[in-house]
């Protein structure tokens, strides 16, 4: 509903020149008959853009074998292989400051906490990839 809508505008105009001729006895009458206006109105246009958004839903549902929904995800996969490289190289001097400090003991909780972190990233990355893509490797 926009602000500058000239049949609102008109409405309001009616309402106020109303309430010069009635009075203020009359004004919560008045006051309340624009707002039920302007409750359709709001309403009427919820229920468009409520439509809209289901029909493009459908839409994308249905075109969900040929497109995936959301945007275009570039460098993926130099993001997965980026950040495995990344915890290896941060292992090298994590490895040694734990081996040092820890012992062998520091080294394994060190190691374990690598793995950790690059399994969390793997199941995350699975988890949240596009929609459908294994109802297509089931169609093939």
């Amino acid at each position: 509903m926009d602000a500058r809508d000239p049949e609102l505008n008109k409405e309001l105009s009616a309402t106020l020149q109303a309430r010069k001729d009635l009075g203020a006895e009359y004004e919560s009458e008045l006051v309340d008959s624009f707002m039920e206006k302007v409750a359709e109105r709001v309403d009427s246009r919820v229920e468009q853009r409520v439509r809209r958004e289901l029909a493009q839903q459908q839409t994308s549902f249905a075109r969900s074998d040929r497109r995936p929904i959301g945007p275009p995800q570039h460098g993926a996969r130099f993001a997965r292989y980026g950040f495995a490289g990344f915890t290896l190289i941060a292992a090298i001097p994590l490895s040694a400051i734990s081996a040092t400090q820890a012992g062998p003991t520091g080294l394994f909780v060190t190691w374990a906490g690598i793995v950790g972190v690059n399994v969390a990233q793997v199941f995350s990355s699975v988890h949240s990839g596009p929609r459908g893509k294994k109802e297509k490797d089931d169609r093939a």
